[in-house]
């Protein structure tokens, strides 16, 4: 095996799939990526703090905040008084429409790249890439820093378990605190 063949391979077609994704689906919904990932966060956990958004996001704080004005700002979503000083972050209808269609419309583009492959390369691909995040989360250790774009509905199907939740409860189970 050609170990450094495969590494090149991975990230070619990795930057071919995210420029797809990027001219895509999140073209489509005028915002930046940042901006698109935060409202797919928000979908899947709403009232979350600027800071926790941020860590899901990977925007330092000052950053998250600019982009949660500029959000707010579009109508997307909106801050609500929390617990103390605590600000939580909650989508708006429009927010939760956006975040919808950027998930639609992500999904409909990596349909297409796995549709390029035939039935056993699709499961070759799919047996692989479940081997390679339960392994990634072993070295990030954050199911929701790996899976903040995931369709967590298209991950699931038939209670197929995803792969990085898979191995998030098992390091809680072996008593290893959660990031």
């Amino acid at each position: 095996m050609h170990t450094k063949r495969l590494a090149n391979l991975l990230g070619a077609a990795s930057l071919a799939v995210t420029e797809e994704l990027v001219g895509g689906a999140v073209a489509a919904a005028q915002l930046s990526t940042s901006q698109a990932t935060a409202l797919v966060v928000l979908r899947g956990q709403s009232g979350l703090s600027v800071t926790e958004l941020g860590r899901r996001t990977g925007l330092q704080q000052s950053a998250c905040t600019r982009m949660v004005d500029s959000l707010q700002s579009r109508g997307l979503i909106e801050r609500r008084r929390g617990i103390g000083k605590w600000t939580n972050i909650h989508l708006t209808d429009d927010g939760r429409r956006a975040a919808e269609d950027i998930l639609r419309a992500r999904g409909d583009t990596l349909l297409n790249v796995v549709a390029k492959l035939d039935e056993v390369d699709q499961t070759a691909l799919c047996q692989a890439l479940e081997n390679l995040l339960t392994r990634l989360y072993e070295e990030v250790r954050s199911a929701d820093r790996i899976c903040r774009m995931c369709d967590r509905d298209a991950c699931t199907p038939d209670d197929v378990s995803c792969p990085v939740g898979a191995a998030e409860r098992a390091d809680r189970h072996d008593g290893a605190p959660a990031n």
